[in-house]
């Protein structure tokens, strides 16, 4: 057996596990500061230690987990500069985006928009509107052919999805977003790119809110700021 196939099958069991473990994070499955185990995680997802191992190191670049030596590893605590930072970025894309549909907005574009809205309103768990959320911003972003930026917007923003997620299950209604995202693409459809430009920068916001919210409601979830950070 050559190298290349007796790796594949852990390369596959890694990717299965990062996929996994990353989302079970984001969605708040393993709530910040919970301790990870490689043997219970291995014993869920079917997989032996070494993929787990490998995926919490993925996992751990981004932010989401942290490896402390000769202690463990645990969910990290959610830090507001950093949420903040994605943020920003989030928007600067999105809104340069935006401002670039001028004149390529055609009725192909805005029914496949509203095709994505319908399905957004035929579901009731948050879990469920989560992946068609992200599906009509790719949309927004492919218009004027920036639908590849969303790898650059995704890379960095591991800790606000986690607050955009609790966000959709306590500080804002799911259907809320939808009447967000109608106005958008009402505003496309009229031509009015200033107006759909207010109205996504404003629906980008609402994740400031949530984080808000979040820091008062749950204050433990928090990275600490000061001298008590780590």
């Amino acid at each position: 057996m050559t190298s290349s196939t007796a790796s594949a099958p852990r390369a596959s069991a890694r990717s299965i596990a990062y996929t996994e473990i990353r989302e079970r994070v984001i969605r708040g499955t393993y709530a910040p500061g919970t301790g990870l185990s490689e043997a219970d995680l291995a014993g869920e997802l079917g997989v032996s230690r070494q993929p787990v191992r490998e995926a919490l190191l993925l996992v751990a670049q981004e932010g989401l987990v942290e490896v402390r030596p000769q202690s463990g590893t645990y969910v990290a605590r959610i830090d507001s500069a950093v949420v903040r930072q994605a943020q920003f970025i989030r928007e600067a894309i999105e809104l340069a985006s935006l401002e670039a549909c001028r004149d390529r907005v055609g009725e192909a574009q805005i029914a496949r928009l509203r095709d994505i809205i319908a399905r957004q309103r035929e579901v009731e768990d948050p879990e469920d509107f989560y992946p068609l959320d992200e599906e009509f911003h790719r949309a927004l972003l492919s218009i004027p052919g920036h639908e590849t930026a969303w790898a650059t917007v995704a890379g960095a923003k591991g800790h606000l999805d986690r607050v955009r997620y609790h966000g959709l299950t306590g500080f804002r209604s799911v259907s809320e977003y939808i009447r967000d995202h109608e106005r958008i693409v009402d505003a496309l459809e009229s031509g009015t790119i200033p107006g759909a430009a207010a109205e996504l920068r404003s629906h980008l916001r609402f994740v400031l809110i949530d984080l808000d919210g979040l820091e008062r409601s749950h204050p433990e979830y928090f990275e600490p700021v000061g001298p008590a950070r780590r």
